[in-house]
């Protein structure tokens, strides 16, 4: 079969990924702490075929490598009342599994009162999926009476984020290359949340550029089962 419709199969799938990662960032554009992301594409093999005069490079088309987060900073959003907090500039919350005491790091700053089995008595300060979270020496942060009180919550940093590892629930963890965790330089604003990051005209234009490039791959598939029905029919 012709490489053209590999090529242009590849490419179809490829963009029907892309905007894939595109709904995402669309579908949570409202929620606190996220960060878009965005797919990265990378050239595939390329062969070389004895032209006429000169040898000629053909193509095998494109795929995704990898999908990145952009860790741009969301606009600060006033929140009174409750455990609400802010990073501004670099850094991630902490929070840790009071099962597995897993640490998992996050932007959402949307934090509330919660208990353990154990001590039904004895409050610390939890996100929404009920993890501690935890202060600058990454432990869990003891609440007292005062609810509308703010708590030292730590603020912690890494010497690269890229390919930190989604876990879910917009808490993502380290892998080794990220290197130890660090104090983070970005200050913690009290009685406030971070909006999401993803800007909702950059993604429109990105579901335009996949929808155009889907097509064309199509339209590929469609001229190459043409010209091969032609060559058929004039071999009959």
């Amino acid at each position: 079969m012709n490489q053209s419709f590999y090529a242009a199969a590849v490419a179809a799938s490829q963009q029907q990924q892309s905007l894939n990662v595109v709904s995402n960032n669309i579908a949570n554009i409202n929620t606190i702490g996220f960060k878009s992301e965005q797919a990265q594409f990378s050239e595939l093999l390329y062969r070389m075929y004895a032209g006429a005069e000169d040898d000629v490079f053909r193509g095998s088309g494109s795929r995704i490598i990898q999908t990145t987060t952009d860790f741009q900073n969301g606009a600060l959003i006033a929140r009174s009342g409750g455990q609400n907090y802010a990073i501004n500039g670099d850094g991630f919350f902490a929070v840790q599994d009071p099962r597995t005491n897993e640490i998992s790091y996050t932007r959402a700053g949307s934090f509330h009162w919660g208990n353990t089995e154990d001590n039904i008595n004895q409050f610390y300060l939890c996100d929404a999926e009920g993890n501690y979270v935890l202060n600058q020496n990454q432990q869990p942060i003891l609440m007292g009476e005062d609810a509308e009180a703010q708590y030292p919550v730590g603020v912690f940093d890494f010497i690269n984020t890229d390919d930190m590892q989604h876990v879910g629930q917009n808490r993502l963890v380290p892998v080794a290359k990220n290197g130890d965790v660090l104090a983070g330089t970005g200050s913690v604003v009290f009685g406030a949340v971070e909006g999401s990051n993803a800007d909702l005209a950059t993604q429109f234009t990105k579901i335009i550029e996949a929808q155009r490039s889907y097509s064309y791959a199509l339209k590929m598939v469609q001229t190459q089962d043409e010209i091969e029905s032609t060559i058929n029919s004039l071999r009959s």
